[in-house]
């Protein structure tokens, strides 16, 4: 056994594709050896500015001898059946066995030396790399066929053990040789092998490993700033791309002038970690401090001070277009600035982003009159709504985009608006994703939603929705984020109505005739979708005002089509949602689909109800007889319970499932309708017994044809009794 190592040396390679590159090498190499029998015991994978590196432990030095049996067809079989049993397996048909009429194959591979596998494997690996960008160069690079590169290839070592394994590809050939660091040993190293090669790069200032470049760079930058009394505000993905530019990180802590801490401290942290790849400084007091940690790739002579000075002049520079960006964007109000939105499309079938806006301003109104959103001024939500995008315009947006909506809170506090709708203006976009910070404070909270559900139903309505994989305006965030908000305030949303009332703010914009239709429609259509008799209520409603047939089918799909999907989303959303929380996705499906509820915090407490009470006996063996019962109903196509006066005297557990349904129906369905929804699942418990006595001594299907229609109506109630909870067809097991 023998251990082997690679390098692929190229000119620089970005930091965000090294870490991939490293494990798409191992898995890489791992498949090609795979396929030849050999399998490492451990494999190690690096990855520097300059190089990939590799390194498989306990390789033979050849591969085992194998004899495989291949099964073909029979010896009567026709003849291309036998080609293409000889094509596969590279025999000819005498060299083939009979065996009871069936041809049987023997191929012996016999073993190989690892080095020739190994010079088979590399190439194969180079060409196949799956780089996210890659490219051509040379002579060679006018022809596709030549070979691609993250940046172009300029040395290969492969070592087994202590022996070169010979490749050549593109005129790249293997070697002992490697180079170390650009600056401080820019010459040739010879690489004996594994042994001594992450010992020989580090001599030359090149540290092969990834992990201990950042532990490096953690370390040295919170010593650093310790030094100075500050803290490193925390930042691992800095640490990983500081540890992918750099091949000898060497921390250095320079300051600037406190004079920019006027600005923002979101700003100077944007431009201190994206602009410069700083990491950001807090002093004892947790604010903001006039300091910053770049990493240098060097061991500087001088200490690093001229380092430090290089960084800090372009640092200056920098900080002073955003203190010019700062001081420029409050000299106009942010009305002002709103102005300019009537420029900019949302959408070419949504209009601008200014029409956005407007529907937004009317939307978040809306939910504080209704008093969804409670405790709530609706002239501060229309005025933050009005004033929520304008900062899309400034400067200060334009260079930093993560700043929209945080920049129109510091502009609106600049100008002296109220503290609620600065703070509406900064969060409004929340939560931007799972994790994040559901807003709480009311005139925030709604912006936030009146921001979402427009967009949700105006990209449903305009047919622009998400197709598998695609989902192009982050609708499946925005409902998440209606979701998180309305949950975690307790919000008391009715979801039809509030997408039937962005729906006429939508259409109002963008199909004036429709919009006014349905408006005109608006009180029978809330009934419609509310009861489930959209046909009846709704034609009827169309028939009043003497809609055109096309403006009335387009209604009629609002209704009928956008609404139910919309709501369907956000069942689909709320399943993923709450599948974290440990929530049975079924029992999701099992409260929406009765159809009438739409009120999130209503729908999960009935979903946590349903939930506890199915892991109970009572649960378990209800749902049991509940399928029974039908499965009973469904074979027989009986839809509906018809109550009639027995015609005949019936059974003691005929008699007593008929009394527990006349306790249990009243008591559930009250339970529901004061949301007493533990309450209603213990109504149903009491018909666990009275059903399983039923189905153990009553004869549905009776010869009599009285006792059979009354049994089967009999169950019927009991479908419809449990359906006043939630539909228990839709739940598994």
């Amino acid at each position: 056994m023998t251990d082997f190592l690679l390098e692929l040396r190229c000119e620089e390679i970005p930091a965000r594709m090294q870490i991939k590159a490293s494990d798409d090498l191992a898995r890489l190499f791992t498949e090609e050896l795979g396929r030849a029998g050999l399998k490492p015991t451990t494999i190690d994978s690096f990855a520097t500015p300059r190089r990939l590196a590799l390194i498989a432990r306990d390789l033979p030095l050849e591969t085992l001898a194998v004899n495989e049996e291949f099964k073909g067809p029979r010896t009567n079989a026709p003849p291309q059946a036998l080609e293409g049993f000889l094509r596969k397996t590279g025999l000819k048909q005498e060299q083939l066995e009979d065996r009871d009429g069936v041809w049987f194959a023997v191929v012996n591979t016999p073993g190989r030396a690892t080095t020739e596998v190994l010079a088979e494997a590399i190439p194969a690996i180079i060409r196949a790399f799956p780089w996210p960008k890659s490219m051509r160069w040379g002579t060679a690079s006018r022809t596709t066929e030549s070979l691609r590169w993250v940046r172009p290839l300029q040395g290969i070592v492969a070592i087994l053990g202590e022996d070169l394994v010979d490749i050549e590809i593109e005129g790249v050939k293997s070697g002992y040789t490697t180079l170390g660091h650009r600056f401080h040993h820019p010459g040739e190293i010879t690489i004996g092998g594994v042994q001594d090669y992450a010992e020989k790069l580090r001599a030359c200032h090149v540290i092969v490993s990834h992990r201990e470049r950042q532990a490096i760079i953690e370390a040295k930058a919170n010593e650093a700033a310790a030094a100075h009394g500050y803290t490193v505000i925390e930042d691992k993905g800095l640490v990983a791309e500081n540890a992918g530019l750099t091949e000898w990180p060497v921390p250095l802590l320079g300051d600037f002038d406190p004079a920019f801490l006027e600005v923002p401290p979101e700003v100077i942290q944007l431009t201190l970690r994206i602009n410069q790849k700083y990491f950001v400084l807090s002093d004892r007091a947790g604010k903001l401090a006039p300091a910053f940690i770049c990493t240098a790739n060097i061991e500087a002579k001088d200490g690093g001070a001229a380092i430090i000075a290089g960084n800090r002049k372009v640092l200056a520079a920098r900080l002073s277009d955003a203190r010019f960006f700062w001081e420029q964007d409050r000299k106009t109000s942010l009305a002002d600035h709103a102005k300019k939105l009537e420029r900019i499309t949302f959408h070419e079938k949504l209009g601008t982003v200014a029409d956005k806006v407007e529907r937004v301003a009317k939307l978040a109104r809306w939910l504080v009159e209704e008093g969804i959103v409670k405790g709530a001024d609706a002239d501060q939500a229309e005025q933050a709504a009005r004033l929520a995008k304008a900062d899309l315009v400034t400067e200060m947006v334009g260079e930093f985009p993560e700043l929209q909506g945080v920049m129109g809170g510091y502009y609106a506090r600049a100008e002296g608006l109220p503290d609620a709708v600065a703070n509406a203006i900064r969060d409004h976009y929340k939560p931007v994703g799972q994790g994040d910070d559901v807003p709480t404070a009311s005139v925030t909270v709604a912006v936030s939603l009146a921001d979402k559900l427009d967009t949700i139903v105006g990209f449903f309505i305009k047919n622009e929705r998400p197709t598998g994989s695609r989902d192009p305006f982050a609708l499946r965030r925005a409902v998440l984020g209606v979701s998180s908000t309305t949950i975690d305030n307790g919000l008391r949303i009715p979801l039809r109505k509030a997408i039937v009332e962005a729906a006429v703010n939508v259409l109002l914009q963008t199909e004036p005739s429709v919009g006014h239709k349905l408006v005109k429609v608006y009180p029978s259509l809330i009934a419609a979708v509310g009861e489930g008799t959209a046909t009846v209520a709704l034609t009827a409603a169309l028939n009043a005002v003497e809609t055109p047939k096309e403006e009335a089918d387009q209604v009629w799909n609002i209704v009928s089509e956008a609404v139910p999907s919309i709501l369907d989303f956000f069942a689909d959303r709320l399943k993923v949602q709450q599948k974290e929380a440990g929530v049975r996705h079924d029992l999701i499906d099992a409260v929406f689909a009765l159809g009438g509820e739409d009120d999130l915090v209503c729908l999960l407490a009935r979903v946590k109800a349903l939930q506890f009470f199915i892991a109970t006996d009572d649960g378990e063996n209800l749902l049991a007889g509940y399928k029974r019962a039908a499965n009973i109903l469904r074979k027989e196509g009986v839809e509906q319970a018809e109550q009639k006066p027995l015609s005949y005297t019936p059974e003691k557990a005929e008699a007593d499932l008929i009394a527990a349904l006349e306790g249990a129906e009243p008591r559930a369905r009250q339970a529901v309708e004061t949301e007493d929804f533990e309450g209603a699942m213990a109504a149903l418990a009491m018909l666990r017994g009275p059903i399983d006595a039923f189905f153990e001594s009553v004869t549905v299907n009776d010869a009599d044809p009285a006792k059979r229609t009354a049994r089967l109506a009999l169950l019927a109630r009991v479908r419809d009794a449990v359906h006043a909870v939630a539909d228990f067809s839709k739940i598994t097991g």
